[in-house]
């Protein structure tokens, strides 16, 4: 008998669309010898399977539904949504509470990812791992005056949502006048804001996963050149950038990153893909290794990073992902 597959999409950010895009990716990479996969759509409270030309509203009570055909339940779920409620612990908890296994992180490492600054507070404690000085700011809270924020993270800065998984509502702001205009923007997106200090060098990213035998394989890393101001929405989607797998780094860099990647997987205890943005600033061959962020659930059409990487280290998607599918339902 075939598992079936729940590839669960959408969402309630504003990466809903881009995460279905995901999701027919990894519907396509998908071994179909082994699955039968069906993306579930998320939006609110409205959970839709895809299941042929029908559209089944999903039972939440166990996470099944009915076709023509009778009652379906699903054997595993796989997340690719990308921010509320894929991306931050909720839905995790949900499956937890009905059984379903699932291919990301679990509960408490989720919503630690998903909150930037908290995330950067715990692995301050890593050593060779550079993190950026930041400012957390709330929703309804009193801000600090601009000329504050400035004097204490130097211009430019970034600005961006504190609790979020896409490229949506973030800012390089560049003067005193355009910080507060980019608060609002970000809050626009999460209640709460992270400014952070400006790190200059060369953009890298690096994915990683954990197969059946305990092994976490990180994959080739990809260089992220772009010529828009950082690697925003336009430049992650349309096609202004320019990814370089292998990225071109010396042997000896390109190890100390796999080894920080690796590490990082373990020190927060993930399960499946994920992936870690990085900046290195320094001479070539002694760069400095400055932590962006972690990616629970990273983009997977067939263009993204991690599908790349994957190809560049001669393995096949659809075997890694049975690894994360096996992994949790042998």
């Amino acid at each position: 008998m075939k598992k079936v597959i729940a590839i669960v999409a959408g969402g309630d950010s504003s990466e809903h669309d881009v995460s279905l895009r995901s999701a027919a990716g990894i519907q396509s990479f998908m071994d179909t010898a082994r699955y039968d996969c069906y993306i579930v759509e998320m939006k609110g409270k409205d959970w839709t399977v895809h299941y042929g030309d029908e559209r089944c509203p999903v039972d939440r009570n166990d996470f099944s539904f009915i076709a023509h055909d009778g009652r379906h339940a699903f054997d595993f779920a796989y997340i690719t949504i990308h921010g509320t409620p894929g991306e931050n612990g909720i839905l995790q908890g949900y499956f937890d509470l009905v059984g379903v296994p699932y291919s990301t992180s679990d509960v408490l490492v989720e919503a630690l990812t998903f909150n930037k600054f908290a995330l950067n507070q715990f692995l301050r404690t890593c050593p060779e791992l550079n993190i950026s000085d930041s400012l957390l700011l709330r929703k309804g809270e009193q801000l600090p005056a601009a000329q504050e924020i400035a004097n204490r993270l130097g211009l430019p800065c970034f600005v961006k949502p504190n609790a979020g998984g896409s490229s949506f509502g973030v800012t390089k702001a560049k003067t005193v006048d355009e910080l507060y205009p980019a608060i609002a923007r970000a809050m626009n997106e999460s209640d709460e804001v992270m400014v952070e200090r400006l790190m200059s060098g060369t953009e890298i990213t690096c994915g990683a996963y954990k197969a059946r035998s305990g092994q976490i394989v990180v994959f080739p890393i990809t260089e992220v050149v772009t010529s828009e101001e950082f690697f925003d929405y336009d430049a992650k989607y349309n096609g202004k950038v320019n990814e370089i797998t292998p990225a071109r780094l010396t042997p000896a860099t390109t190890e100390r990153v796999k080894q920080m990647t690796q590490r990082l997987y373990t020190l927060l205890g993930c399960y499946g893909i994920i992936r870690v943005d990085y900046i290195l600033t320094g001479g070539m061959g002694r760069e400095a290794i400055n932590l962006l962020e972690v990616n629970t659930t990273p983009g997977m059409t067939a263009t993204s990073f991690i599908p790349q990487q994957v190809r560049a280290a001669g393995l096949e998607m659809k075997d890694v992902l049975a690894e994360i599918i096996e992994g949790h339902t042998a």
